[in-house]
């Protein structure tokens, strides 16, 4: 293999003269703390927990367990002696605490040598930004006797994920409204009744359905009940009937599904006369946690609308942009999807994106920032839309992603959900109440954040009403 100027070079034993020194330095982040959790298992919330990070405590374990042995390794190992080194022994001394932010340079300083064993003492510090000693000590190796040079390797590229991270923001927010009274449709699984319950403090569930199999079923879940209302109804048609009414009577301000099908439960929502329509097209929006996404987004009509033509389409963009202004989302950017950037009549649906471009440049959809035809690459990737030389304020950086149909978009969630390591919540909007369309695949966390969307579009909508 060739060998450019991009390389690692040692030093060997007879090479290493007394007082040789090299140095490295780098800045402390928080992704360096999760790293440093992931190799090692060390879950300590003194290490890992946002909260400990203005105590000393965190501070000096950090230093410890990250900046003592590993970045001095670094420097042994790469530059000095380099390649071939072999770690023996090292003796530190903590003198002050690393803070995130923290520049710490580390260097050794050849100090004494072992021409028998061919070991080689070094003293060692690392010094913050401000010229201050944070650590010192000694390091023993096992010098090279051979030279190595060999081309510099690039790292490999590593991500932290935590699924699921972007909903604590909404959970935190529900957190300081009054709970939400939630009927919950139909709880006659463990999953379904567990996941109500797990979200108290966020509702107030009314459990309707079977009085039999909800009890049976918070056996299995170890579930106690006592706390809460519980509706009695024959099977779950009646279920979701008695449900509607409740919303109908403002004895209960959302819905979340249980037990039975979507359509089934949706059914007497949809009723003319005596259901719970308002002048707004129904439609569903996916809240995205992706990790690989900076932020949360949304996507929608992935789960009632199938092939919802040019008037549903701008209520469901309408129906997006209010959930994200109650999610605090002021001025939402919308990319209105499909396959090419270009409006052709070959693809309807760049025709559709076209028109709600002008519906919304009339005022026909208001508090958000239209844009499409957009591919996916280029909603979500600046760098993608500026290879293909797109001048848009929504490419790149888009907040609500609209799917041409039903199918594309509930594909899209799937991908997203299982092969990006994403988590979804889901929320029914355009009712009189939100509704929340669980399914039976939803995580609790995904219960528990479509529960606190639904806790912050009914505070959003009171609020609205009040103004």
């Amino acid at each position: 293999m060739e060998i450019g100027d991009d390389c690692i070079e040692n030093q060997t034993f007879d090479e290493i003269k007394i007082g040789d020194s090299a140095s490295i330095s780098r800045t402390l982040t928080r992704r360096d703390i999760e790293l440093f959790a992931v190799m090692s298992g060390d879950v300590n919330p003194a290490h890992v927990d946002p909260e400990f990070a203005k105590s000393d405590i965190f501070h000096k374990i950090i230093a410890h367990g990250m900046w003592g042995g590993a970045l001095i390794s670094t420097v042994l190992g790469t530059e000095l002696p380099g390649p071939g080194t072999i770690y023996l022994d090292q003796t530190l001394r903590f003198l002050a605490p690393v803070g995130l932010g923290d520049t710490i340079t580390v260097t050794v300083t050849a100090r004494e040598k072992d021409a028998k064993r061919k070991r080689v003492t070094f003293d060692c510090t690392c010094v913050n930004q401000d010229g201050r000693t944070v650590i010192e000590g000694t390091a023993l190796i096992l010098a090279p006797t051979k030279k190595i040079k060999r081309p510099r390797m690039a790292l490999p590229e590593v991500r932290i994920e935590e699924r699921g991270a972007k909903f604590q923001k909404f959970i935190t927010m529900a957190k300081e409204v009054e709970p939400i009274v939630m009927a919950v449709v139909h709880p006659t699984d463990a999953k379904s009744l567990g996941g109500a319950i797990a979200a108290a403090g966020l509702i107030t569930p009314v459990l309707v359905g079977p009085e039999a199999r909800i009890r049976a079923a918070a056996r299995e879940a170890k579930v106690d009940l006592s706390r809460w209302r519980l509706v009695d109804t024959p099977h779950s048609h009646a279920s979701a009937e008695a449900a509607v009414e409740l919303a109908r009577k403002g004895e209960v301000a959302a819905l979340m599904k249980g037990g039975l099908h979507s359509d089934e439960f949706l059914h007497p929502v949809v009723r003319s006369g005596v259901g719970l329509r308002t002048e707004r097209r129904l439609s569903h929006v996916f809240v995205v946690d992706a990790p690989t996404y900076d932020r949360p987004f949304f996507l929608t009509d992935a789960a009632v609308n199938i092939y919802p033509d040019l008037a549903a389409k701008r209520d469901i963009v309408q129906n997006a942009i209010d959930l994200a202004h109650a999610l605090g989302i002021e001025t939402p950017k919308v990319a209105l999807l499909s396959a090419v950037e270009t409006v052709t009549p070959k693809i309807p649906s760049t025709i559709e994106a076209a028109a709600i471009c002008k519906m919304a440049g009339r005022g026909q959809i208001t508090g958000a920032i239209v844009d499409g035809p957009l591919a996916f690459d280029n909603a979500v990737s600046a760098d993608a839309a500026r290879a293909k030389g797109i001048d848009s304020p929504v490419a790149g950086h888009a907040n609500i992603l609209v799917a041409p149909d039903l199918e594309a978009g509930n594909m899209l969630a799937k991908q997203l959900e299982y092969l990006a390591n994403a988590e979804t919540a889901g929320v029914v909007l355009g009712a009189r109440v939100p509704i929340v369309l669980t399914s039976r695949a939803d995580s609790i966390d995904c219960r528990l954040a479509s529960c606190a969307i639904a806790a912050l579009l009914d505070r959003h909508a009171r609020r609205r009403a009040a103004a």
